[in-house]
């Protein structure tokens, strides 16, 4: 009994007990389930009207579409141009949500045949709109011509034979047409939704007729102006009950859909010093010198000094050399070396002309491959024997399964290389030097070619030319003694006040800006992701970043600081102070000056008030008026004069951005030269309202829906 009595004496003490262990147990079951959120969003590129877009997916229509870039010569995005690719990913994604969602509710779709239909065609405007479509487009007439693919896929075909960067090039092709046809058939998805809005939109000829006249209708005025830049900021008073009332005015002006964040930045640039630039030019010395003893090879030369620019060993246009040397190599002499010198480009330069030629710039030639095949080198000598002694071209190739069509090819296809294998080298110099009709035997390392030259054109003047080309770049050194003293900087900054006080003893500026989660860097300045992502994801208020090293071009140094967070919906008045301030300045300052003009009936009048007056020709409604005593076109001046007579004077002033305007209007005439045509200007008047429609609808939709993008989480 005397244990059950002491048992009953723990229960509040078991309760308690009991009760945090339950609280333990939901709250680490909420944890976890947390944390599987956290896990299961961070593979989230964003959210767009409740669908969610996996990063992967994203990633990969990013490389289909490097892809196709690259299909077109554009390869290596640099990280702008890869970030700029990024968003037009991300605004397509968007587009086509938005696009599909409307289109299912109103039974559009695309069928395969319909497809198939618009690329036999080839006239449909989506043609135009879709990457690598647009290339096959014959230039007689106008239109997609599916024959053009097939030839270029044969052509393609043949050089994957002999040329490993034509086999690349193939390969890609047929990775991307599927994704090219998709897109396509995206295009005329959208394309048959606009055009169902278009159809909503109606034209009159009231309408024709007034936007004629909007644009046509010339009046010549005399601009009576008053600058507000007359009066000084200092002697207007704005209280906080002024910018409170403005930013009501304006509000909806400063909707935001996107979370923002107001931060204070310092960054300090790291420049090569003296001692950077003796020592680099001291290796450039050294490859003159070099390159005028003539006794070592030019390509232990180029790679030995680590020149950016390489040397092909091949004749080069002048399209291909570097533009900032194109000029002065035009016109060396056969070997001339010149002495280092600074270019443009912020480089080092040393050049060897080594010769000049003129040849043609495009080579038609055939081909037959015996690359792989056993017994190659038998082959090829009675293949060129056969031919030699009569034997058709094409009929000995289609003993091979080959064609041995006739193709073209330009230099460009060798010049943007970067280098050249040593078969590749020998197989573009026997195109550019070979005798026309003239068959090769090329003992490449993968096999034999046979290889004839049928036909040159298009006479150039080229040049061999061997570059040495370095940045001027700073040396670890000078770097690491930038680095510590920016690093000192932070250390003993330590928040947002400290960065302030600190900035001017160590000779740094603090900058303010307001970012948003859809930018991809700070302030412009590349390679600074980690720094956005600070600031959206573990930044609080008040606190200062750690030194991020290695931005931009890898020279510079930043710490970041957040000032404020602003969600999505509308901008804080803080953030906007500054647009409220001048807002109200202006208005306060065309009170005032409309004051001065209180009861003024004449030009002469106003310019006795201190007015500059100007003579304006060819006013229209339709364009702003160029005020040249303010130095800037007023849009609002444009619609007071269409609404005053010939001959008469403004009742009162005109409120411009830039000053306060009265003015007379001299006469009124329609442009010469121009006559009213009311069936096509309701046709264009159409056009324009059709694509304002079709804006502002997708923009409304748009809007409407839920759109987070989590981007900067991953790049």
């Amino acid at each position: 009994m005397a244990a059950i009595g002491k048992i009953r004496s723990w229960g509040p003490v078991l309760v308690i007990v009991l009760a945090l262990g339950l609280i333990g147990f939901i709250a680490q079951d909420g944890f976890n389930t947390c944390r599987g959120r956290a896990q299961m969003d961070s593979s989230n590129a964003g959210n767009i009207g409740g669908e969610k877009v996996d990063i992967q997916k994203y990633q990969t229509l990013v490389g289909e579409y490097q892809e196709l870039l690259k299909l077109q010569g554009r390869d290596n995005l640099n990280e702008d141009q890869l970030n700029s690719l990024r968003d037009y990913i991300w605004e397509n994604c968007v587009q086509n949500v938005i696009i599909e969602k409307e289109a299912k509710k109103l039974g559009l779709t695309v069928t395969d045949e319909e497809l198939v239909n618009v690329l036999k065609d080839g006239t449909h405007p989506a043609i135009a709109q879709t990457p690598l479509l647009s290339d096959f487009v014959n230039p007689q007439t106008q239109s997609f011509d599916v024959n053009q693919v097939n030839a270029y896929r044969e052509y393609m075909k043949q050089q994957a034979q002999v040329n490993a960067q034509a086999a690349e090039q193939y390969a890609l092709f047929e990775r991307c047409w599927p994704r090219v046809e998709k897109m396509l058939a995206q295009k005329l998805l959208e394309n048959k939704y606009q055009m169902l809005l278009a159809g909503c939109v109606l034209s009159n000829p009231v309408s024709a007729k007034a936007a004629f006249d909007n644009q046509n209708v010339e009046s010549n005025v005399l601009v009576a102006s008053l600058a507000y830049n007359s009066i000084n900021d200092n002697d207007i008073e704005v209280s906080d009950a002024d910018l409170k009332a403005k930013y009501d005015e304006l509000k909806e002006t400063f909707k935001t859909y996107q979370d923002t964040r107001d931060i204070k930045y310092v960054v300090a640039q790291v420049l090569p010093s003296q001692k950077d630039r003796d020592e680099l030019m001291a290796i450039m010395q050294k490859a003159a010198e070099d390159f005028r003893a003539d006794s070592i090879a030019v390509t232990d030369i180029i790679r030995n000094a680590q020149s950016s620019v390489a040397y092909l060993g091949l004749p080069l246009s002048r399209a291909a050399l570097p533009s900032d040397l194109a000029d002065s190599i035009t016109k060396m002499s056969v070997g001339q070396v010149t002495a280092p010198f600074e270019s443009r480009d912020k480089t080092f330069n040393v050049v060897k002309f080594m010769g000049k030629t003129t040849m043609a710039d495009s080579v038609e030639f055939r081909i037959i491959s015996l690359m792989g095949m056993q017994n190659a080198v038998a082959s090829a000598d009675s293949i060129v024997k056969a031919i030699n002694g009569g034997a058709p071209f094409d009929s000995i190739a289609k003993k091979y399964n080959q064609r041995g069509e006739k193709i073209w090819m330009t230099s460009k296809e060798y010049e943007s290389a970067p280098t050249l294998s040593a078969d590749n080298k020998l197989y573009y110099n026997t195109l550019i030097s070979a005798p026309v009709n003239e068959v090769k035997n090329l003992a490449l390392s993968q096999g034999n070619i046979i290889l004839q030259v049928t036909d040159r054109k298009g006479s150039v003047e080229k040049y061999d030319v061997a570059i040495v080309k370095r940045a001027i770049d700073f040396s670890n050194e000078t770097y690491n003694e930038a680095y510590n003293k920016f690093s000192q900087f932070v250390s003993e900054s330590q928040n947002l006040e400290g960065l302030d006080a600190k900035a001017a003893e160590y000779g740094y500026s603090v900058l303010d800006r307001t970012i948003s989660n859809t930018e991809h860097t700070i302030a412009g300045i590349r390679s600074t992701h980690d720094a956005l992502k600070w600031l959206f994801t573990d930044a609080e208020v008040g606190h200062i970043s750690q030194v991020y090293d290695r931005c931009g071009d890898n020279d510079r140094l930043l710490v970041v600081g957040l000032s404020q967070v602003n969600p999505k919906g509308y901008a804080s008045m803080t953030s906007v102070n500054d647009v409220l301030k001048q807002s109200v300045l202006r208005d306060k300052k065309f009170a005032k000056l409309s004051e001065q003009l209180a009861g003024v009936k004449s030009i002469a009048e106003a310019q006795a008030k201190g007015a500059r007056v100007d003579t304006v020709a060819h006013v229209t409604f339709g364009s702003p008026v160029y005020v040249p005593a303010i130095s800037m076109p007023e849009a609002a001046l444009s619609g007071a004069v269409a609404g005053v007579a010939a001959g008469e004077f403004t009742k009162a002033p005109v409120k411009g951005n830039a000053g306060a305007y009265l003015f007379q209007v001299l006469n009124r005439a329609t442009r010469e030269g121009v006559q009213f045509n009311a069936a096509q200007q309701e046709s264009t008047l159409r056009q324009q309202a059709m694509q304002q429609t079709v804006g502002m609808a997708l923009q409304e939709l748009r809007s409407n829906m839920d759109i987070k993008d989590n981007r900067y989480i991953f790049f």
